[in-house]
């Protein structure tokens, strides 16, 4: 579905004029003004706050470089993924101090997982068994070539990178934190805070129109939720109100992605519909208009989602390249599908813009993976086809092809 045909409105110096007539004396006017920038106040005091979103970004920057240390541990890991509060986990005080965690927030948004906790824990199952495989498997042979069915490392042609891989040829790192885009930023920020389930809980809908505010703080429970949306796309910003100046380049994760579809010309201002979304989806709240404000994060639903599909679809097409060359490049084709091994994963948090469903069920997504993985070698098995087929699958059900996904 197109947003742009999902609502008709004027647009008059940023302001949008909703308008819904029976006759000519009953006319009802609404005007939700966007501001430049993601900035809002009451009483002179700031009412955007979305510092926890802000830690465990950092907290998971932390995790994804233990995977690359092979004098890391296991528990060392799991402590990191799983923090307690004032646990000894991180080299910054700061994480150590904090109540948050990277586990506890993954697969866990009300829309999809609240009522489905087989597969919250299956999920979450998932990441834990990278963390071991990661030790268990790869760290013991750090320093041996890889081969089909033999885990250890692949140097890129020319000298480039080393690409660690386990015995099918998969980088767990990679797969981690591509995973993580879906599982927590993903998953938080579509199916959790933009949800009815949470921006309406309980009086949060009386206390906005009422402008009760949450003890102690400066904005109402609902403004609040949806700032946590927009901290997991913008949370490392350099200067979070106005993100797009750095976007891609703020964090390893959703802002990342974001900016690489971004610099694609065929989707070549994507970042500034998120972002104006987000805006306007926060203004209509200031303005006690809901229905703006749930129109808003059903583009923001969408574009997301566009985001893990587009790059899923890029780095499947980028392995195909690598592995059609006449001298196969296995670290480079290795590393690239791993990364689209992730956004795949990622895909079964990924949500229709009209509906409560993901773009990819669990079981379709685990499909998807059985046919990249499911030879017996893995990675050192897939054929070219099988990736076309694959990239082919993702695309038809989102508004680009494989040809402007896959360059």
């Amino acid at each position: 579905m197109k947003f742009k045909n999902l609502i008709k409105f004027i647009c008059i110096s940023g302001t949008i004029i909703l308008g819904s007539c029976s006759s000519d004396d009953d006319t009802t006017i609404v005007g939700v003004e966007s501001p430049a920038t993601y900035e809002f106040q009451r009483d002179g005091a700031s009412t955007v706050s979305f510092s926890g979103q802000t830690t465990r970004i950092a907290m998971a920057e932390v995790i994804i470089s233990e995977f690359t240390d092979n004098t890391s541990t296991e528990g060392i890991i799991d402590a990191m993924f799983d923090h307690q509060e004032n646990a000894d986990d991180f080299e910054d005080a700061a994480l150590n101090l904090s109540d948050k965690s990277v586990r506890s927030k993954t697969a866990a948004s009300a829309d999809y997982f609240s009522a489905n906790v087989t597969d919250a824990a299956a999920i979450k199952a998932d990441f834990d068994g990278w963390i071991k495989s990661q030790i268990d498997e790869v760290f013991p042979n750090w320093a041996i070539p890889a081969t089909a069915g033999n885990s250890g490392v692949l140097q890129e042609a020319g000298g480039g990178s080393n690409r660690y891989v386990n015995a099918k040829g998969l980088e767990l790192n990679q797969a981690f934190a591509k995973s993580l885009i879906g599982g927590l930023m993903t998953d938080q920020a579509l199916n959790n805070y933009l949800g009815t389930a949470v921006l309406d809980e309980a009086d949060n809908i009386a206390n906005n129109d009422n402008g009760v505010v949450v003890d102690g703080k400066s904005y109402t429970n609902m403004e609040h939720k949806w700032d946590e949306a927009y901290g997991y796309l913008y949370g490392a910003s350099v200067n979070a109100a106005n993100p797009n100046a750095t976007i891609g380049a703020d964090d390893s994760f959703l802002n990342k992605y974001i900016g690489r579809v971004e610099g694609d010309t065929d989707f070549e201002g994507i970042a500034e519909e998120i972002y104006n979304a987000f805006k306007l989806g926060r203004a209509a709240i200031v303005a006690k208009n809901y229905t703006v404000r749930d129109q808003q994060a059903a583009i923001i639903r969408e574009k997301i989602s566009e985001i893990i599909a587009i790059r899923a679809v890029y780095y499947l097409q980028q392995g195909k390249v690598a592995l059609e060359a006449s001298i196969i490049d296995y670290a480079s084709a290795f590393h690239d599908l791993s990364e689209g091994y992730g956004f795949i994963y990622s895909l079964q948090f990924t949500r229709r813009s009209d509906s409560n469903a993901p773009y990819f069920t669990r079981t379709e997504v685990q499909s998807l993976i059985d046919d990249l993985m499911g030879g017996t070698n893995g990675l050192w098995d897939v054929t070219p086809a099988t990736l076309d087929a694959m990239s082919e699958t993702i695309a038809s059900k989102f508004d680009f092809t494989v040809a402007q996904a896959g360059s």
